[in-house]
């Protein structure tokens, strides 16, 4: 039995945001517990010529919410970038898993030769559907993902392994 192109996709980013969302709830009462504003960690970066934690957050949200559109054909939710506090990056992370959800499987399985293009500034990137999601799109998330875990960690926020993989369902 073949594996379908949504539960490559949809459970893992489920998941994944699910956990994004949980971290920063932790990062927020560990904040509360040393006197720190943890809205203040949203300028942190790993190195100077990487994105600040708030972005890694913002693209957490926007690399699953564009591969749902482009490989359902159904249009995502726009974001502006304009959240300023964790509390504004949680509306974005349930905004982005309910359009996610709403999306339904049958409009995603069977996807897996449908073109791709992504442009970018430098040109442009051509996929079919099941090589974007696992080769791009999937590996894009998790890199957000992790950096986001990354630098709450090196914050001091006490995270763990756990934290990181999120709970089933």
């Amino acid at each position: 039995m073949a594996t379908e192109l949504y539960d490559l996709t949809v459970p893992g980013f489920t998941r994944g945001l699910r956990a994004l969302s949980a971290i920063l709830d932790k990062a927020v009462a560990h904040a509360a517990t040393t006197g720190v504003d943890a809205d203040d960690w949203l300028s942190l970066r790993l190195i100077d010529d990487m994105n600040p934690l708030i972005k890694q957050v913002q693209t957490a949200c926007d690399s699953p919410k564009l591969a749902v559109a482009r490989l359902s054909g159904m249009a995502a939710p726009v974001h502006d970038d304009s959240e300023k506090t964790i509390a504004d990056l949680q509306v974005r992370i349930a905004d982005t898993l309910a359009y996610i959800r709403s999306v339904p499987r049958s409009a995603i399985d069977g996807q897996e030769s449908k073109e791709v293009t992504l442009t970018f500034p430098g040109g442009e990137m051509k996929f079919l559907g099941q090589p974007y999601a696992t080769g791009f799109a999937v590996p894009n998330f998790y890199f957000h993902l992790t950096t986001a875990y990354g630098l709450l960690r090196q914050a001091g926020v006490p995270l763990g392994k756990r934290d990181y993989m999120g709970t089933p369902g």
